[in-house]
């Protein structure tokens, strides 16, 4: 229990003291009799924070930037109405700054042998489960000169998912993979390794396609369509070792290859391919196997919700091994990761010769924007100096990336608003070319 403000001014202003003597303690008493009589009253007649029965309900995810509703039902069995303010705690991270205050107070009335809701709306600033903290309820009396305190623990979860925002790209990818299949009536033919139909020739058809067999039946020319093999498996490697915490940006670079695997993984389960996912470092953080084209997205969002860098290095072999357990057959291999100097030739390069004799490999990295805005600096000396630095650090990537290519590696290095879109081009162009 806790004297308000108010009951605080009236005390100080009709307080009447009173000297108390005691063995071994001499000391004055202010006494308001009429006071305390109205605190004891107002006391009694608050209600009892600890009876109230409280119960959660609404999202249980949300993706990041968005925002997530929860319900708290407050019950209130006793015979005294309920007139109290509430605070609904939960992680810092789960507002925007500035935000948290007004957003988790609520204030309260709830009639005797009656429930109320009060929803609190999060705005959660990253990825991961955001729990429920305690929810603490003031209760005062009908004057507010006195107050009940207490605390429930009300548990509930919100899982924040990745934002996802390279979906954007997903129309324009899903319209260059039906080219490929061959279903839209534009001047050139479907690419692929797998006969699919006979249409009529239109100029711009590549003569090489012309079915002389089925011309000589019929009155018009006809070509033969081609369609990408389907049904083909598809790996995505997230490394989640020190390199990934790097961050580009707002964000770490593994935020950035999640959003391109989702995008890869959406057009994939598309086109008919099947797609696994794996997070790897020192041991495997996250695995998604055998869902269905329906599932897969949501499988593989849910699974990455929670993954984070982990700041160890990354075991270069453990992950190979993991991979061809993981892909025991012939798969295109997506492994997100970095291309600085270092890890890629004392780690990947040694081991990589075991993914490529089986496998189909393709390496995307994410690319800091801010170098290449270093190398084009000039104007004064430090400037100069800023963008020879920059200018080695490309080089180096530069050379990395033709060091996998020589392994018959495909590489995707990009900056993050470019990584996704190119990754899906990327996949676009083996699979025209017949290469998974």
């Amino acid at each position: 229990m806790a004297l308000t403000g108010r009951a605080a001014l009236l005390a100080a202003l009709g307080s009447v003291p009173i000297g108390i003597w005691a063995p071994g303690w001499t000391g004055i008493l202010a006494v308001n009799g009429p006071l305390a009589l109205a605190c004891a009253c107002d006391f009694a007649l608050a209600a009892p924070v600890r009876r109230l029965g409280l119960t959660r309900s609404g999202d249980t995810s949300a993706r990041l930037g968005e925002a997530a509703d929860v319900t708290l039902t407050v019950t209130n069995p006793t015979r005294r109405p309920l007139h109290a303010r509430l605070r609904d705690a939960w992680p810092p991270s789960s507002w925007e700054p500035g935000t948290e205050g007004p957003a988790s107070r609520h204030l309260l009335q709830v009639p005797a042998g009656e429930r109320r809701r009060v929803t609190t709306r999060l705005r959660p600033t990253r990825r991961g489960d955001r729990q429920a903290d305690r929810v603490t309820i003031r209760s005062y009396g009908p004057l507010r000169l006195f107050s009940r305190q207490g605390t429930h623990d009300v548990p509930w979860t919100v899982r924040v998912l990745p934002p996802f925002t390279s979906r954007k790209h997903l129309p324009s990818k899903l319209a260059r993979l039906r080219e490929l299949d061959g279903r839209t009536s534009l001047l050139t033919r479907g690419e692929g390794t797998e006969f699919d139909s006979l249409r009529e020739y239109v100029p711009g058809d590549d003569t090489r396609s012309i079915d002389w067999r089925a011309t000589a039946r019929q009155t018009t020319v006809a070509v033969r369509t081609w369609r990408p093999e389907r049904d083909r498996h598809i790996l995505l490697v997230l490394d989640t070792g020190r390199t990934s915490a790097g961050r580009v940006g707002d964000a770490p670079r593994l935020d950035a290859s999640m959003d391109a695997a989702l995008l890869l993984a959406a057009l994939a389960s598309r086109a008919g391919d099947r797609v696994d996912l794996l997070a790897y470092d020192r041991r495997v953080r996250a695995l998604v196997q055998g869902r269905t084209a329906r599932d897969v997205l949501p499988s593989l969002v849910d699974a990455m919700a929670t993954l984070e860098p982990e700041l160890v290095e990354t075991n270069a072999r453990g992950l190979t091994a993991t991979a061809l357990r993981t892909a025991p057959r012939r798969s295109l291999i997506v492994l997100l990761t970095t291309l600085d100097a270092a890890p890629v030739e004392e780690g990947l390069l040694p081991v990589l010769p075991q993914l490529t004799q089986r496998h189909t490999v393709l390496v995307a990295s994410v690319a800091d924007p801010h170098i290449a805005r270093m190398a084009t600096a000039r104007g004064d000396t430090d400037a100069v100096y800023a963008a020879a630095a920059a200018a080695q650090a490309q080089s180096e990537r530069h050379r990395t990336a033709e060091q996998l290519r020589r392994h018959g590696v495909t590489v995707v290095d990009a900056t993050p608003d470019e990584l996704a879109p190119a990754l899906a081009d990327a996949y676009l162009a083996l699979k025209a070319a017949g290469r998974l």
